[in-house]
């Protein structure tokens, strides 16, 4: 059938994922780096992804498509939504939320092999963090793009005295701001700090956060570091 569908240019598409997070029938993916319509029949064609593109790589055409299937749209969804259940519920030893309580008599002794971890908690994935866990009280809140960890040899000073959560919107098929927005919600957060890469998909976990605050409708603090990929920082605002 002929129908209306988005097209994305390939050219102009940046791979910040972006539209990946707002479509809400997964019909968009990255690969290769690239936004790309996964599956015809996912597509709606009511372009929710439109309008957080930042480069106007994606518009919509008429063209021969399969029609929308929006019991496929559903079944993908439960199994999607299932695997998250699962992952939140502690069925994976490696997902099971504990606060890590540091002695500062180990905190001041010095280690041959290294600096002692700043880490106060498990797991520090975005999407495995349980959003009602315990070290969440009154925190400090340190979110950070994946490979900031990597490209800063001195990162866990930030993550002194802070809970930490680590993502990458680029390569994660899932909306950050959905649960960050849950934290927010139902905790006392202090403060948040957000560290990002200079790369441009990296915008993506900033735009989360903002997203996740004005949802949330509290005030509170924030600041942006953004690391450099020669390991030095940008700014700090």
């Amino acid at each position: 059938m002929i129908r209306k569908i988005i097209k994305i240019n390939e050219e102009l598409c940046n791979g910040c994922g972006l539209c990946v997070n707002a479509c809400h029938e997964a019909a968009i993916g990255l690969i290769d780096g690239k936004a790309k319509l996964l599956r015809d029949d996912y597509c709606d064609g009511l372009g929710n992804c439109l309008p957080v593109c930042p480069t106007n790589a994606i518009t919509f055409e008429e063209r021969e498509a399969l029609e929308y299937n929006e019991e496929e749209v559903k079944r993908n969804m439960m199994i999607k939504e299932a695997m998250k259940k699962q992952a939140f519920s502690g069925g994976c030893p490696g997902s099971q939320a504990r606060s890590m309580q540091k002695s500062e008599k180990k905190m001041e002794e010095p280690v041959v092999t290294g600096r002692p971890s700043m880490l106060n908690q498990w797991p520090v994935q975005i999407q495995l963090v349980p959003p009602n866990a315990p070290y969440f009280t009154d925190a400090n809140l340190l979110i950070a793009a994946d490979c900031t960890a990597y490209a800063y040899g001195d990162f866990h000073q930030f993550m002194k005295n802070k809970i930490t959560l680590i993502g990458c919107p680029k390569l994660d098929d899932v909306d950050y701001s959905v649960k960050l927005t849950q934290i927010l919600s139902h905790n006392n957060i202090k403060s948040v700090t957000v560290i990002r890469m200079e790369v441009p998909c990296c915008g993506g976990i900033v735009h989360a956060v903002k997203t996740a605050l004005t949802q949330s409708g509290k005030m509170i603090p924030w600041r942006v570091i953004t690391i450099g990929t020669d390991g030095e920082v940008l700014e700090d605002n």
